[in-house]
């Protein structure tokens, strides 16, 4: 009866045990899966790793184009000294256990590494380690790299457990880093759109000009835009402006919304509240486009000196159409317009920016 009880207890631990492990797991999964820059993810796979099967390092191998040799391999676990004592050692290449793994990428789980046929040893300073699982990481059917781990804390080899949370975490991997390559690949081409959609600034003599374009926290499309053109009169306009938004519309709505106080800048020689005013009569007739603030500046020659008049609407204006500012620069003409993905702008009265 008491030898019964035993098994029943057993068989409850150790069920207790398992529905714990898969709970980590799939917390684990979540946390990689939550991860949207792929170093990020890349981090995020070694340290759960290590979390699940209590290992006292961990490392992630990234294979080259070629799949052959390891283009970067970062590691977990090492401790100050340890990191010094590598100092200047080159990152793996790929041979010995780590390159069996890359050859044959089939589940590997090594009691005793220096007893591998395939150990080719460690560096200089690199701390010793016993015990060994490896998997290989898939992304879209093709090894993209290879997760290894080494030594538990509590000195036991790892076992056939060990070796399935690993596997199953690796599957995950695959997918997360899938994920997160495609999100960069989104990230870049928002990036090349809105870039395309930003102007080239012409030659303004005899003013100065330059523009600087950064992209805004996660490469968002959006309707943020710069622009400097000179008009008949000697005059030079310049304007900053944000459609509201962080998609397509936003960016699209930025492109016709500039082209069409481009156009309003040539045909009317008015001050900046009245071109404002006029472009926001022509937005409400002829499209839906988003809410719009913009800053319009208007430097022009006035005798030996420049007048600078300048008018800002939007929502933040409460739509003024004769929100005019000016100030008067005895200097040489040098004007410089910065811009890029600043989320909302809005002068202050007296100042260009």
């Amino acid at each position: 009866m008491d030898i019964a009880l035993e098994r029943i207890a057993d068989r409850a631990r150790a069920l207790a045990e398992t529905e714990e492990r898969l709970r980590g797991l799939l917390d684990a999964v979540l946390a990689v899966s939550g991860e949207k820059e792929l170093p990020g993810v890349l981090r995020r796979i070694v340290s759960s790793a290590m979390a699940l099967v209590d290992a006292r390092y961990g490392a992630i191998g990234i294979l080259d184009d070629r799949r052959e040799v390891l283009q970067d391999f970062i590691t977990l676990g090492l401790t100050k000294q340890e990191k010094r004592r590598l100092a200047g050692i080159g990152k793996p290449q790929g041979r010995g256990l780590l390159g069996h793994v890359i050859r044959h990428p089939e589940p590997l789980r090594v009691d005793d590494i220096g007893a591998h046929p395939e150990s080719s040893g460690f560096p200089s300073g690199h701390p010793p380690m016993r015990t060994l699982p490896g998997a290989a990481i898939r992304v879209q059917g093709e090894v993209y790299g290879d997760l290894y781990l080494a030594d538990r804390r509590d000195g036991r080899p790892f076992d056939a457990d060990d070796q399935a949370v690993v596997l199953a975490l690796a599957g995950a991997a695959g997918v997360a880093i899938e994920k997160a390559r495609l999100l960069t690949q989104i990230r870049a081409g928002a990036e090349r759109f809105q870039r395309l959609l930003l102007p080239t600034l012409p030659d303004l003599a005899p003013f100065t000009a330059a523009a600087h374009y950064r992209p805004a926290e996660g490469a968002k499309l959006g309707g943020d835009w710069y622009d400097a053109v000179l008009v008949p009169g000697g005059a030079c306009a310049v304007v900053i402006g944000d459609v509201v938004g962080h998609d397509m519309k936003a960016a699209a709505s930025m492109a016709q919304i500039r082209n069409m106080l481009r156009a309003l800048l040539h045909e009317r020689r008015t001050p900046p509240s009245a071109v404002l005013a006029q472009l926001d009569r022509t937005l409400e007739a002829i499209t839906d486009n988003p809410v719009t603030t913009v800053c319009l500046a208007l430097v022009e020659p006035a005798g030996r000196a420049w007048e600078a008049h300048w008018s800002t609407a939007g929502p933040r204006h409460q739509r003024q159409r004769g929100n005019q500012h000016g100030r008067q620069y005895p200097v040489e003409p040098a004007l410089q317009a910065v811009g890029g993905l600043a989320s909302g702008f809005a002068a202050p009265p007296g100042r260009l920016s």
